[in-house]
């Protein structure tokens, strides 16, 4: 038994030898954070920034749609609808466009972004997004 605690003294000295000489020489020096920064010293949020989207007006609309059928509007309305999209159905017609069209309810309008646009936009070949003023839209309600 003692031989074996020798050999593991030993064992334990080499290794420490061994690490010895694989550490640094001398202290790496490290340039500070606020080179690297420049001026910005503080984390600040994208709402903070103004970064994110342009903050609409509260007399825009957002509407989608400018189909010439009927049925590829209700088709849309209920693949919004799954998405958890609220929109209504534009009664009469828009001026300047043409077609039907859905008026996004302003509480959908943050979770219809341009990815999510340009995924209906492969399943409805003819979908078009406006931003309108919402004077004068009547929907079904």
């Amino acid at each position: 038994m003692r031989w074996l605690f020798l050999l593991l003294v030993v064992l334990n000295a080499v290794y420490y030898v061994w690490h010895q000489q694989e550490a640094p020489v001398r202290v790496k020096e490290v340039a500070p954070l606020s080179l690297y920064k420049g001026s910005q010293q503080e984390i600040r949020l994208l709402r903070e920034t103004g970064a994110a989207a342009p903050a609409r007006r509260r007399d825009e609309c957002l509407v989608v749609g400018g189909f010439t059928g009927q049925d590829e509007l209700v088709a849309l309305r209920q693949r919004l609808l799954s998405l958890d999209i609220a929109a209504q159905p534009v009664q009469g017609q828009l001026a300047g466009a043409d077609g039907f069209w859905l008026k996004v309810s302003p509480d959908s309008e943050r979770l219809l972004d341009e990815a999510v646009i340009a995924s209906l936009s492969s399943d409805f070949k003819d979908l078009k997004h406006k931003i309108i003023f919402c004077q004068g839209i009547a929907t079904g309600e």
